[in-house]
C-alpha cells in the first residue's frame, strides 16, 4: 500500500490459467462501473488511468452486454490495469478539506497463466516473465483462480484438474525463485494473502464458499500444502502469510447460448473491498498476535495503512514523535487496530454518520466493510479467522 499525492494506492494480483476468465473479469469489473445506474447511485467513479485500456475494457463489456460476445482469449499477455476510484466531491469546502485523500487507486496485475502451464520460448520471454512477476510483488492480495468450467468438465474427478493446476503454479513459482531472490534473501514485499477464487461460479449454482473450501480440502489438500511451502520460501517471516485460507466466488456474467447476462454477477463488487479492507484487517490481527517482526510490521502497517484506517473510522491521524515512536504506534493497538475491529451496529452507525456529514471517504470505506460482511453472510466469501 502506498500514498501518492492525494491517492491511496492498493495492488491486487490475479493468477489463472489461460481461459480461466481473467480478461472477462476485469472487463466486467470496469464496464459495470461505467453504467448509468451505477454512476447515479455510487459515491465514487471508477476511471481507467490509461484511456485506451479503459476503452478496450468497456468495449469488451458492451460486446458481452449487447452482442453476446465474450472477449478474445489472450495468450502470454501480461497486463497491469490502473483504476482511480474518484470519490464524489463533498457539497462544502469544510468537508473537502477534512478528508484524508481524494481517491483510491487500484492496480490490477494480470499474470499470464500460460507461463505456468508451459515453458517460455527464449531468453527474452524468460526475462519478461521475471520482470512481470516483480511488478506485482507489492500487491497485498493475490487471487488464484480455479476455473468452474474445468471443475464441471472433471466432475467426480476434480482432483485431476486441481492437482494439475496447483502443481503448475508451484513449479512455475519455483522456476522464478532464483531470479527473484537476490543473494537468496527472502522478500519483505510479497503478496501475503492468497485467496482461492472460483471463476465462472455461475456454472456451479449449488456451490458456495464453504462448499468450495471443502472441495479443495477433499480433492487437493496435499497440493495446496505444497503450494503453501513454495510461497513460504519466497517471503520473510511466512507466519505473517495466508495461503488458501480465504475463499471467494466470482462470476462476471451468466453465459447462455447467444446471450450474456452481465447484470447477474457474483463477487466482482468485492474486488475493491477485498483490495482495500482485507489487508488492513489481516495485518492488524497478525500484529496483535505478535506474528510481525519489526521490519515486516513497518512494511505492512506503514503510513498508508494508518491513513486508510483513520479514514475508515473517520478520525484524524495523530503522528507519533520520532521514528521509534512511529514504529511503536504501528505495531501497538492504535488507529489500525480500532479500524480492524469496526463491525456490526457500530459499523452501520459510522457509515450513516459519514453519509449525513458528506464524508464520502469514510462512507465508501465503511460500505466496503459492510459489503464484505454481507458477502460472508451470503456465503459468497469466506474469510480466514487467523
Amino acid at each position: 500500500m502506498q500514498i501518492k499525492k492525494s491517492a491511496l494506492e492498493q495492488h491486487i494480483a490475479v493468477f489463472g490459467e489461460s481461459g480461466s476468465g481473467k480478461t472477462v473479469l476485469v472487463s466486467s469489473f470496469y464496464g459495470a462501473a461505467q453504467e448509468a445506474k451505477f454512476l447515479k447511485n455510487s459515491l465514487y467513479r471508477v476511471v481507467a488511468d490509461d484511456i485506451g485500456q479503459g476503452s478496450s475494457l468497456n468495449r469488451n463489456y458492451l460486446g458481452m452486454r449487447d452482442e453476446g460476445l465474450a472477449p478474445d482469449v489472450t495468450r502470454f499477455a501480461a497486463t497491469s490495469y490502473a483504476f482511480s476510484v474518484k470519490l464524489n466531491d463533498p457539497p462544502n469546502a469544510k468537508a473537502a478539506k477534512a478528508r484524508q485523500f481524494d481517491a483510491l487507486r487500484l492496480v490490477w496485475h494480470d499474470y499470464p497463466g500460460d507461463w505456468f502451464e508451459q515453458g517460455v520460448s527464449g531468453d527474452e520471454e524468460a526475462k519478461r516473465r521475471v520482470d512481470t512477476f516483480r511488478s506485482l510483488l507489492g500487491s497485498d492480495v493475490a487471487l488464484l483462480l480455479v476455473d468452474g468450467q474445468c471443475l464441471l468438465d472433471n466432475a467426480g474427478e476434480e482432483d485431476r484438474y486441481l492437482k494439475s493446476l496447483f502443481s503448475n503454479f508451484s513449479n512455475g513459482l519455483l522456476s522464478l525463485k532464483d531470479k527473484l531472490l537476490d543473494d537468496n534473501k527472502s522478500l519483505v514485499e510479497f503478496p501475503r494473502i492468497w485467496i482461492m477464487a472460483l471463476s465462472k461460479a455461475d456454472l456451479l449454482p449449488e456451490m458456495d464458499a464453504f462448499k468450495f473450501r471443502d472441495l479443495l480440502d477433499l480433492k487437493a489438500a496435499d497440493d495446496l500444502n505444497e503450494l503453501r511451502k513454495v510461497l513460504a520460501g519466497f517471503v520473510q517471516d511466512p507466519s505473517a502469510m495466508s495461503v488458501a485460507e480465504d475463499y471467494l466466488l466470482l462470476s462476471s456474467a451468466k453465459f447462455e447460448p447467444g446471450k450474456i447476462e452481465v447484470t447477474e454477477r457474483v463477487g466482482l463488487d468485492l474486488v475493491l473491498p477485498v483490495a482495500a479492507i482485507l489487508p488492513l484487517e489481516r495485518h492488524a490481527r497478525w500484529a496483535q498476535l505478535q506474528q510481525l517482526p519489526a521490519k515486516v510490521a513497518e512494511n505492512l502497517l506503514n503510513g498508508g495503512a494508518r491513513v486508510l484506517a483513520a479514514a475508515l473510522i473517520g478520525k484524524a491521524i495523530v503522528k507519533a514523535p520520532g521514528p521509534i515512536g512511529f514504529l511503536l504506534a504501528l505495531i501497538n493497538p492504535d488507529v489500525v487496530d480500532e479500524a480492524a475491529k469496526l463491525a456490526g451496529e457500530k459499523l452501520r452507525e459510522v457509515n450513516a454518520d459519514a453519509i449525513a456529514k458528506h464524508n464520502y471517504v469514510t462512507a465508501t470505506l465503511t460500505q466496503f466493510q459492510m459489503d464484505l460482511d454481507k458477502a460472508e453472510t451470503e456465503q459468497t466469501l469466506l474469510r480466514s479467522l487467523r
